[in-house]
């Protein structure tokens, strides 16, 4: 356990996280994303070859040469420049979807901003800003989150929701009352599609009926079984007692399965992002067949960005390459096809 003493600045916090996500084991100890739960039926013989299988699909308005989204993971500091970089390289060059880690920190301090721009090598991606929604508790508004958007060029703004995070951090924005009507005054001004994020706990089906009600054009859902922002913070925390309480929510949250299944009932129009836990194309494939349009994957995605653009690329490679060969394996010649197999629920 790593400590941090006195009120960390929020650039020194997301060098916290970085080193914690590379150095330590923050996955969830016993929750899993449920995924395992779930099969997919082999179908021996396809009609299809593998020069067939289309994995392109669209999300506002932007084509994707696959259902991929690079999660969002950090900015605002020097380390987390080089990373962004390399990710944003990356992403353009396979044509896949981006969101950036919070920028609170550059909204605060505009010099940080740099970390987070990455536009002149990745002109053509869909990228996500990205701003806490907790923040529009705390002076944020119509101006900040428009300052997000605009400090990198996005094509939709991501409000994340945190509220477990938030809440063991010793220095934690704790105020989520009355919320929803900010979201919802949000959504009606901002020009740009409004993602609601979790970040690794999942939203219920009543949340996600809440969020699609005040407005917010797409969800990602963030289920459990991945990283475990709780475990995060327990190695960052400055104290027996904080780490103790950090420590208790180590298995807290819906795991990622389930929570795809509840954004789908619950807003049966929206485009659904699953993240939480994703670690190859099958999975992907399995989020798509459970309901959603698009998956995202963080923590594979920063291991292979702390190292060079060449991992990252080859990354890409290979989950495009699983998620081609399992829609083979399902005869499912598009993305469409995909979203129609039944899964088999393992006993």
């Amino acid at each position: 356990m790593s400590k941090v003493t006195g009120q960390p600045s929020t650039e020194s916090r997301k060098v916290d996280h970085i080193r914690i996500n590379l150095e330590n084991d923050v996955q969830f100890p016993r929750l899993s994303t449920g995924l395992e739960r779930y099969r997919f039926l082999h179908q021996a013989l396809p009609e299809l070859s593998l020069d067939d299988i289309d994995t392109t699909t669209s999300l506002f308005g932007k084509q994707l040469s696959a259902p991929l989204l690079i999660s969002s993971m950090t900015g605002g500091t020097e380390i987390a420049q080089g990373i962004n970089r390399n990710l944003a390289r990356a992403a353009e060059k396979h044509s896949i979807a981006m969101g950036l880690g919070s920028q609170r920190a550059a909204i605060e301090d505009s010099a940080l901003a740099g970390s987070y721009c990455i536009r002149d090598i990745a002109p053509d991606i869909l990228l996500f800003a990205n701003v806490g929604a907790v923040q529009l508790n705390y002076g944020y508004g119509l101006e900040q989150c428009r300052k997000a958007i605009d400090m990198v060029s996005a094509d939709a703004l991501i409000l994340h929701f945190n509220v477990l995070q938030e809440a063991v951090q010793p220095e934690g924005d704790i105020d989520f009352s009355d919320l929803l009507r900010k979201v919802e005054s949000i959504c009606a001004r901002v020009s740009v599609p409004i993602i609601a994020k979790e970040v690794g706990w999942g939203f219920s089906e009543s949340a996600v009926r809440d969020l699609a009600g005040a407005g917010v054009t797409a969800i990602d859902v963030a289920g459990s079984g991945g990283t475990s922002w709780s475990e995060v913070e327990f190695h960052r925390a400055p104290s027996s007692f904080h780490a103790r309480v950090a420590r208790s929510f180590a298995d807290w949250g819906i795991p990622t399965a389930e929570a795809i299944q509840y954004a789908r009932r619950a807003a049966p129009d929206l485009p659904i992002i699953a993240s939480g836990g994703l670690r190859d194309g099958i999975d992907i494939a399995k989020c798509l067949a459970l309901g959603a349009d698009v998956a995202g994957l963080a923590s594979p995605f920063l291991k292979a960005a702390s190292d060079s653009f060449q991992a990252v690329d080859e990354l890409i490679q290979e989950l495009k390459a699983q998620l081609r060969i399992a829609m083979l394996c399902t005869a499912s010649r598009n993305i469409a096809a995909l979203q129609q197999i039944e899964l088999q629920l393992i006993a």
